[in-house]
């Protein structure tokens, strides 16, 4: 149950309000960032609460018991609040969001309404419009580790030890199409393929997730990315490309000989096998199904 303070309580009950929502957002490196949708700045529990970052809440879904809800807020982007990069580049991914009702004309009557956490941004035009979800929606994340046969460790970590220096090249950019292929130049030694499922690294720490890698009659390379840039990359920008990996026990065999670090469960029958049938083909002599 909510408590009001008795001053903030005596104020809603007069006829005319003077309330406006504040937003309080403590990012995971430690930086607290404060906004309102009031035309002036505010400030209360050592954090200002910023009017030029144009914050507008929707309306709020809730649910009783353990259920997850979940609202949005929506802004413009400021150099001096909020960037695109600063977005795009996670910084408020997994941030809290302190929801505050706040009396504008007397500050320090305040409320928490609520405790969320940033999800899903959209950006878009200018704007951006973040969801923000309850802490219960941790309850629904997975935990532990999941029996998959494919492998769960990520290229190159410690669960993998792979050693990425050996799988690694640098290149130019010599062209782009449309935000998701790239032109590329000094990456002629690596065959076709070689960068499928890979990472680029831009000199800004912009990441880039590659889908395919091709090699060119001229010496050049073309590559695909997942999702298009989100900002433009200048052509001579120089990047680092490292190799990927399907995941699979057969390609960390035989394309990194790393299969005694193999993370996942090949030998783990999948639903295809559940569910057969014993036939004239098959032989069922408790062996390995997977070599």
């Amino acid at each position: 149950m909510r408590v009001l303070p008795d001053a903030l309580a005596a104020h809603l009950r007069e006829e005319a309000t003077t309330t406006c929502h504040c937003w309080r957002v403590t990012r995971r490196d430690g930086e607290v960032l404060g906004f309102t949708e009031h035309d002036h700045d505010l400030a209360f529990s050592g954090t200002v609460f910023q009017a030029a970052s144009g914050f507008s809440a929707s309306e709020a879904d809730s649910a009783s018991g353990l259920a997850a809800s979940a609202d949005e807020v929506s802004g413009g982007f400021s150099s001096a609040v909020i960037s695109e990069k600063d977005l795009a580049d996670g910084h408020y991914d997994g941030a809290r969001v302190e929801l505050f009702l706040v009396n504008w004309a007397e500050p320090e009557q305040h409320v928490l309404l609520n405790l969320r956490e940033i999800g899903d941004v959209v950006r878009a035009g200018g704007q951006f419009r973040a969801e923000l979800r309850s802490l219960a929606h941790r309850l629904s994340q997975p935990q532990g580790r999941v029996y998959n046969r494919r492998c769960d460790a990520s290229l190159g970590d410690t669960r993998c030890s792979v050693d990425l220096a050996v799988w690694r090249g640098q290149g130019l950019v010599t062209g782009m199409q449309g935000g998701s292929v790239i032109r590329a130049s000094g990456l002629a030694n690596f065959a076709t393929g070689f960068f499928d499922r890979g990472r680029m690294q831009f000199p800004d720490g912009t990441m880039a997730e590659i889908d395919t890698h091709r090699r060119l009659a001229d010496g050049t390379a073309e590559l695909g990315l997942w999702l298009p840039l989100d900002m433009p990359v200048a052509l001579g920008t120089q990047f680092t490309i490292s190799a990927g990996c399907d995941k699979s026990f057969t390609t960390c065999r035989l394309r990194f000989g790393n299969h005694l670090n193999f993370r996942g469960f090949p030998h783990v029958p999948g639903a295809d096998f559940a569910y057969s049938y014993a036939d004239g083909e098959r032989v069922h002599d408790g062996g390995p199904i997977f070599e």
